[in-house]
């Protein structure tokens, strides 16, 4: 289990929806400071948050940002892009290259970079925000990277646990936030997605499934590919 309460948090990705409801709910449960990360960090007017430029697609970026706060103790990998489109044969080469390496090297970077760190910490906690996405592969590009970031947090779980660093694995569908502003589809609100989150930690869970759209699509992965993608039927016909 691993307590808010007094935690030193990093939050990637802050100046977003999400993000921003990590920095605030952290301190709200008693975290002593958490530094609100962004390409182009914001002022806060709270002293205990601690703005830091990282640009988790830079190496000596993340480099910084460690030098910069040796004393976390809880790292949440929230930081994220879409593409422009859906098909993973119509993104451009540029895009697909961009989503991989913010979606998918910079939090696995970022967490090698700070596992060092992580695991001289009591109670110290990784948290990767994964997607329903990363079972469903409707988002091309996106849904690629979102799963290859799961199986890294796997990995990372696997190695880091023996070391007491807690790693949590977050899948949700839509989130009401501006990276969601296109669809109509329901959405979950973002302070009730850290909320579930945050309540996850404290309980030692391993894997957060924060809406019922991450529930149902997890649940048809074991059973055959025609029911998760039923349209594939529809072109044999």
């Amino acid at each position: 289990m691993t307590a808010i309460n007094g935690a030193v948090v990093l939050v990637t990705g802050a100046n977003g929806g999400i993000g921003t409801h990590f920095v605030h709910d952290a301190l709200a449960r008693g975290a002593s400071k958490v530094y609100a990360t962004a390409r182009n960090p914001r002022e806060w007017n709270d002293e205990r948050i601690v703005p830091l430029a990282l640009d988790v697609t830079d190496p000596a970026s993340i480099q910084a940002a460690v030098e910069a706060a040796p004393d976390v103790t809880v790292l949440i990998n929230n930081a994220g892009i879409l593409p422009s489109s859906t098909g993973i044969l119509t993104h451009t080469e540029e895009e697909i290259r961009t989503n991989v390496e913010t979606n998918f090297l910079g939090p696995l970077f970022l967490a090698r970079a700070f596992a060092p760190i992580l695991a001289t910490k009591q109670e110290a906690a990784l948290i990767d925000i994964h997607s329903a996405l990363s079972w469903y592969a409707l988002g091309g590009i996106y849904s690629a990277t979102k799963a290859a970031l799961w199986s890294a947090t796997n990995s990372l779980r696997l190695e880091l646990d023996p070391q007491g660093v807690h790693v949590v694995g977050v899948h949700v569908g839509y989130v009401d936030t501006a990276m969601a502003a296109h669809t109509t589809e329901p959405k979950t609100d973002p302070a009730e997605l850290v909320r579930i989150v945050y309540d996850a930690v404290k309980a030692g869970e391993y894997e957060v499934l924060a809406d019922e759209t991450s529930v149902q699509v997890k649940a048809g992965l074991s059973a055959p590919l025609e029911a998760l993608y039923p349209e594939l039927k529809t072109t044999k016909a």
